[in-house]
């Protein structure tokens, strides 16, 4: 994997805090950065698709944990049996 090189601004706190885990960690300070800007960077992703792909109607409040279950459950039901059906 290629890296680009920026400069960034940081907190002296925080920058000693990162001196402390690298060397106990026995990796080094860049490597802790990197994983967070990649912790940052995935936090903010926009996702093309959305996470969850199929929908359930329900009556447009909220439910409780057994009904939602009991909702799941029909709906499932109901998509294997057109399922065996075809």
């Amino acid at each position: 994997m290629s890296m680009k090189r920026t400069n960034v601004y940081a907190d002296p706190e925080d920058l000693a805090i990162i001196k402390e885990a690298a060397a106990r960690r026995g990796v080094s300070e860049a490597e802790i950065i990197r994983q967070g800007i990649h912790l940052a960077a995935m936090a903010n992703r926009v996702w093309d698709e959305p996470l969850f792909s199929r929908t359930f109607e329900g009556p447009g409040r909220t439910l409780p944990k057994t009904e939602v279950r009991d909702t799941v459950a029909d709906a499932v039901r109901r998509e294997t049996d057109a399922g065996n059906a075809a």
